[in-house]
């Protein structure tokens, strides 16, 4: 009788006790889908609440709207720097323990700001907003690995992804109710309330069996036990790799390199033109098509409704026909729209209608990129791939909003800038996408839901 009769499993059937052949249920999906909205929900709030409070914090300070902007520009110096140890917090401690981390980045981030004295202050607590920001890119890589054969998964992640606009409406809405009585210091506070809540919430989630597999792997060629790591890596379809190909040099491969360089770029570029649609739309819309100010300031509900409807249809689009395919032509048919606002006619309703649709084309893709992101890197290096290419988010942020500062500073229109700076970018950012490793998404995504 062979060993595993003596155990009472029949022979060949894997230990369903050990953590790397776990079987995840429905249940278990719903609640991290949960955990992982509310947790996006919340770092979208801590972040975009800076921004959103700015004008008041400047005004308590003293400070100038040149300080102001300054201390801006400093402060997502400081979130891509934080961000870029994500990666690794991701390939050495697990998906789970990562993401709780954040989530206390993300309350450290939120509870200090209301106790900043100066600008010097400030900007070092809102650095660890790099946190809350990299949230996205644990639940990209978590949800992938956890939704492995669950149907309709690209879909199921747009939901989650889906917490952006919600995040942001929140703050909108919460800065509107709470600052006439709490102040810009108590509406900080509430946030890293928010996030508590999110930590407690998390420690119930179960790791993803596949960094468990991968751990179990590694241990065991340490140990000399090749052939027994070689199978079990065979069982779970890992791309296993040799201590020197880990980390920024696994992704660097000649065989990720391509892919790496080109979704990084892809970063940068999309979030040129998010900085100057999304961040400065009201800006844009004010200069470079005349509509009052006033009426601009629907935008800020009008991006995040459009948003929300973006990320749902591009998340089913991506199970259908892949998301390197989605995420390739939203991009184009957003630059492309976003060139027939700024070029037609300045009526209101073609500018309204056409800044939706680019608006539909520049915020939905990107919950078909978060998902490829985990799905396009091999599992060794899985957490360093993603974040890597997602480091150029903030960088892309950056440059979008120097160049068109530049722009306007040497006397180019508003029009013209905004082209330069968004539209151009943005066409760009879903032509790299052919650089980019192609998924058999039907391979997965066609399989039946997880078992009960």
């Amino acid at each position: 009788m062979s060993m595993d009769s003596k155990l009472g499993r029949p022979e060949g059937r894997p230990d369903s006790d050990q953590p790397w052949n776990a079987v995840i249920t429905r249940k278990q999906i719903g609640y991290a889908s949960l955990v992982c909205f509310i947790a996006w929900a919340a770092s979208v709030y801590d972040y975009t609440l800076f921004g959103t409070l700015l004008p008041v914090i400047a005004e308590d300070f003293g400070w100038t709207t040149a300080k102001a902007t300054a201390v801006n520009t400093w402060a997502t110096i400081g979130v891509f720097l934080v961000s870029l140890v994500v990666g690794s917090m991701l390939d050495r401690f697990g998906r789970k323990k990562t993401l709780i981390l954040l989530v206390i980045g993300g309350a450290i981030s939120s509870g200090f700001s209301g106790l900043a004295i100066g600008a010097a202050s400030m900007v070092i607590i809102r650095a660890f907003s790099g946190f809350a920001v990299s949230e996205e890119v644990v639940n990209a890589v978590y949800l992938n690995e956890i939704y492995r054969k669950a149907k309709g998964r690209g879909f199921m992640y747009s939901l989650v992804q889906s917490g952006w606009p919600v995040g942001a409406l929140l703050a909108a809405g919460m800065t509107s109710l709470l600052l006439p009585v709490i102040g810009w210091r108590g509406s900080f506070f509430v946030a890293a309330l928010a996030s508590v809540i999110v930590i407690v919430m998390a420690v119930k989630l179960p790791e993803s069996p596949v960094f468990a597999a991968i751990k179990e792997v590694e241990r065991r060629r340490k140990a000399g036990q090749n052939a027994e790591a070689d199978q079990l890596a065979l069982e779970h379809e890992l791309e296993m790799s040799s201590d020197s190909h880990k980390g920024i040099k696994g992704v660097l491969t000649p065989e990720l390199r391509r892919h790496t360089i080109s979704l990084s770029l892809v970063w940068l570029f999309s979030w040129m033109a998010i900085q100057v649609f999304a961040v400065l739309g009201t800006t844009v819309l004010v200069e470079a098509k005349s509509v009052s100010f006033e009426s601009s300031l629907l935008v800020l509900i009008l991006a995040n409704a459009v948003g929300f409807i973006g990320y749902l249809t591009h998340g089913w689009i991506g199970d259908r026909i892949g998301r390197r395919n989605t995420v390739l032509g939203g991009f184009v048919l957003g630059g492309i729209a976003s060139l027939a606002m700024l070029l037609g006619p300045a009526t209101e309703a073609f500018v309204y209608v056409m800044y939706a649709v680019t608006l539909f084309f520049l915020l939905g893709p990107f919950a078909a990129i978060l998902f490829y992101m985990g799905e396009s890197f091999p599992p060794h290096v899985r957490g360093t791939g993603a974040n890597v290419a997602h480091v150029m988010a903030p960088v892309g942020a950056i440059v979008g909003s120097g160049l068109i500062s530049i722009l306007l500073t040497a006397g180019v229109s508003m029009t013209m800038a905004a082209i330069i700076a968004g539209s151009l970018p943005l066409l760009l950012s879903g032509l790299l996408m052919l650089g980019c490793r192609r998924v058999e998404h039907h391979v997965s995504d066609v399989m039946e839901g997880a078992t009960a």
